[in-house]
């Protein structure tokens, strides 16, 4: 086992109606000026932001708001919701929604806390997070982990083409996060599914690892347990969005997913380990398209699996072993299993392939664009447990199409 540092400082009020509870959380934290960042009107029509402010006013709290954070959340609404929170002064940034809402909140508590400095340099490396507002969160959406993570990720709309990163950072981590199952019974199939993709993916990409970084059996059985688990309820959760076990299962499951605990032991370095190529290649198909994050991780994921798993091929036959049960030589219970995996993506209504994800014919010429923009103008490779440049990230497209 390597050696780490585990740190979740976020307190989790669990359970139906825990919302509810907010005014007196905030109030026992000492906070009396919270500024809201919600999405759409789907907080509103819901009643579930007309709640929230009137629970934080039976605690005397003081409250200002923005919505309109969208998916693959935008830099340029970000910073308009900076300029607003620094006029109202807060003192905690409370998050109503999924991991774009969080994740923008996020951004927004480090603008606040340092407003000399643009926020988007954190993201494109430029800048060190050293301080930030405290964030709280009402989770709505079960499945980036944002509520309980340490990362925060952008898309800076602004330049031509569009690009999306993410900072990772002890400060990024909530105070608290409120996780009500029942918030997401009124999701539509497409979000449960892209979601269940998402918790799955964020076990899997720390999973799939070098040979030599593997070996902490604990975190094994860990992640092994939460990949079973996504499979299963989020398949009974995709089914129907209205069961309570499935939908409760799948929440703490996508917030496991992102706290770092199923990662530990496989990097030298505070529990960071896995390879994350997906992740690259799945944001940059959101950046320039648009496209759902979950459904952008799954469109690529087996294609790369193929590509990649030569390099650790004992990994991902215990991966079939453990998760699925399967037995055999190495080779063909890997392959099974990659197979399996992309069996239960199309199950919950998520693409596995690039052109199913953006409904478009992908030519060569599109995929050298993607290729590109991945590796920064091949300025960068991506992955650890093969580490891949701009021809890699090519072939990886060309085979995903």
């Amino acid at each position: 086992m390597r050696d780490f540092v585990y740190y979740t400082p976020t307190k989790v009020y669990f359970g139906r109606g825990r919302e509810n509870e907010i005014g007196n959380i905030c109030k026992n934290y000492g906070y009396s000026r919270v500024f809201i960042v919600y999405g759409g009107q789907s907080a509103i029509r819901s009643g579930l932001l007309d709640r929230v402010k009137e629970k934080l006013a039976e605690a005397d709290i003081i409250v200002d708001m923005a919505g309109g954070v969208q998916p693959n959340p935008r830099i340029s609404r970000t910073r308009e919701i900076i300029r607003l929170a620094n006029i109202f002064n807060p003192d905690l940034i409370l998050a109503i929604g999924g991991a774009s809402v969080i994740d923008t909140a996020k951004t927004v508590a480090h603008g606040v806390a340092m407003p000399g400095i643009d926020v988007w340099d954190y993201h494109a490396k430029k800048a060190v997070i050293k301080k930030s507002t405290p964030v709280g969160v009402i989770l709505t959406i079960a499945a980036a982990g944002s509520e309980m993570s340490d990362s925060a990720v952008q898309t800076n709309d602004t330049i031509d083409p569009a690009v999306k990163c993410g900072t990772n950072s002890d400060f990024n981590r909530p105070k608290f996060a409120v996780l009500d199952p029942e918030l997401t019974f009124s999701l539509p199939q497409s979000q449960i599914g892209a979601g269940a993709a998402d918790i799955f993916m964020h076990t899997a990409e720390r999973y799939f690892t070098t040979a030599e970084l593997t070996g902490n059996h604990m975190s094994d059985e860990i992640a092994e347990g939460l990949m079973r688990n996504i499979i299963r309820y989020g398949t009974i959760g995709y089914n129907d969005p209205t069961d309570y076990e499935a939908m409760s299962e799948i929440m703490w499951s996508s917030t496991i997913s992102h706290n770092d605990i199923t990662g530990l032991g496989t990097a030298a370095e505070k529990g960071r380990g896995g390879d994350w190529s997906c992740h690259q290649l799945g944001h940059t198909l959101s950046s320039v398209y648009d496209a759902t994050h979950g459904a952008s991780l799954s469109a690529v994921w087996g294609t790369w699996a193929r590509y990649c798993m030569d390099a650790n091929i004992e990994r991902f036959a215990q991966y079939g072993r453990s998760v699925f049960g399967f037995s055999g030589e190495d080779d063909a219970v890997a392959r099974e299993a990659v197979e399996e995996t992309e069996d239960w993506f199309r199950s919950i209504g998520q693409p596995t392939n690039i052109s199913e994800l953006l409904g478009i014919d992908v030519t060569v010429k599109i995929c050298e664009m993607l290729a590109d923009n991945c590796t920064r103008g091949r300025t960068r490779t991506i992955g650890q447990l093969k580490v891949l440049g701009y021809e890699d990230v090519l072939e990886i497209y060309k085979r995903a199409r």
